[in-house]
C-alpha cells in the first residue's frame, strides 16, 4: 500500500510546466504533456494538493499581476476539469535580493497553507524543480522530490547531505510511478 499525504505541495515553473523563462501570457504557459496523468496517479496518494510559487517576475516589472491571476485561474480550471484537488495557489512576488520569509526557500507559504488548511506538514510531500524547493521541505519535516524537468538537472548535485531530497526523478510522471509502486 502506498503512503497517504495530507497533501502534495507543488511548485509550477518546471514542475508542472515548461519553464521558458517569465511567463508573463497566458498564451505562453504550457502544461507538460504528461501533467495531468501524472497528477491524477498521484491523486491516489492525497485529495489535496497546493501550488507554492515563487513569482518574481512580477517585482521585477516582467508579470503584471492580472496576467499572473489569469494564468492561476486557468491552472484552476484545468485542475478542476481532471477532477484534481487544488486546494489553492500560493505566491511570492518578492525580488531575491529583497525577500521575506515567503519566498522560498523560506517556509512562510507552507506555513500559511497548513494554518488555512489544517495540514499535518510531516505528512505532506513537497515536490519541485529546485533547491529552493527542497530546502523549506527539510525544514518543516516533510518529504521532498526533485524532478529534473525544468532546473532540476542543474541542482541535483548541490545538496548538503541533510538537505537531499527524499526522492529524485526525471520528471513528475515518472515521480508519480515511484511513489504509486
Amino acid at each position: 500500500m502506498s503512503k497517504k499525504y495530507d497533501c502534495i505541495f507543488l511548485d509550477r515553473d518546471g514542475t508542472i510546466n515548461t519553464d521558458p523563462g517569465y511567463i508573463s501570457k497566458l498564451q505562453d504557459f504550457k502544461f507538460f504533456d504528461f501533467a495531468v496523468a501524472a497528477l491524477d496517479m498521484l491523486k491516489t496518494l492525497t485529495n489535496n494538493f497546493i501550488i507554492i510559487s515563487n513569482q518574481s517576475g512580477v517585482a521585477r516589472g516582467l508579470i503584471l499581476e492580472q496576467d499572473l491571476i489569469k494564468i492561476n485561474e486557468y491552472i484552476f480550471e484545468e485542475f478542476s476539469k481532471n477532477n484534481l484537488g487544488l486546494l489553492d495557489i500560493y505566491y511570492c512576488f518578492d525580488h531575491p535580493d529583497n525577500s521575506s520569509g515567503r519566498r522560498k526557500p523560506g517556509v512562510e507559504m507552507f506555513v500559511e497553507a497548513s494554518n488555512q488548511y489544517c495540514l499535518d506538514l510531516s505528512r505532506c510531500l513537497m515536490i519541485g524543480d529546485s533547491k529552493t524547493d527542497i530546502l523549506p521541505a527539510k525544514v518543516l519535516g516533510m518529504e521532498s522530490m526533485l524532478v529534473l524537468s525544468g532546473e532540476g538537472e542543474k541542482y541535483k548535485n548541490s545538496f548538503y547531505e541533510k538537505e537531499k531530497p527524499d526522492y529524485i526523478s526525471k520528471n513528475l510522471m515518472f515521480g508519480a510511478i515511484e511513489l504509486i509502486t
